[in-house]
């Protein structure tokens, strides 16, 4: 059971990482990166609302309304959560709607729980069967590894967001030299 819900929670956490970048690429958003691990590119508000969604999903299935509604309140009591996680315990938010109608504090609104609500549509019917039959072909020596990056990366991230009281610090990938690329053909002759 745990190796599923570690997976699931990887994967989830991965996906919504994607469609974080997304999202900002597609609105041209100025904050461009969107991960919340320092050098995984998660987004944990996305796995933990995914197994929330799933937590009810075999009861729910067959049917969609209950499990629109349900998905829309899971995944935004586990927005809320972690936006009060982030702010009172790291010194962080990595969001804020309070510029959007009926926001509660800026960490969840309506809008954007209609997005859990389809979102959670097409986890639950879309991806989650594909993701359990690929999670049962993971072999297990692969868990330990894999859970001990997540947890060593968590740590280091919980401490650099305490240290520094921003979320630039998981930026570190800006701050490396890039190599000088040729400008033009001419420069390539040379």
């Amino acid at each position: 059971m745990f190796k599923a819900l570690f997976w699931y929670f990887v994967l989830y956490s991965f996906l919504g990482f994607l469609v974080e970048v997304a999202y900002a690429r597609g609105l041209g958003v100025e904050k461009q990166d969107r991960k919340c691990f320092y050098f995984l590119p998660l987004c944990p508000v996305y796995g933990v609302g995914a197994l929330l969604i799933l937590a009810p999903a075999a009861r729910l299935s067959p049917y969609p309304a209950l499990a629109a509604g349900w998905s829309a309140l899971a995944a935004t009591a586990a927005e809320y959560a972690m936006s009060l996680f982030y702010e009172k315990a790291l010194g962080v938010s990595f969001w804020d709607y309070a510029q959007f109608p009926g926001n509660l504090g800026g960490r969840v609104c309506p809008l954007f729980s209609a997005f859990w609500c389809l979102l959670g549509l097409v986890t639950v019917y879309g991806i989650q069967p594909l993701a359990a039959a690929g999670v049962e072909r993971l072999p297990d020596w692969l868990l330990p590894p894999a859970a001990a990056a997540l947890a060593l990366d968590g740590a280091l991230t919980v401490f650099l967001l305490r240290r520094s009281g921003s979320t630039d610090v998981l930026c570190w990938y800006r701050r490396l030299p890039l190599p000088i690329l040729p400008n033009s053909k001419s420069d390539l002759k040379n």
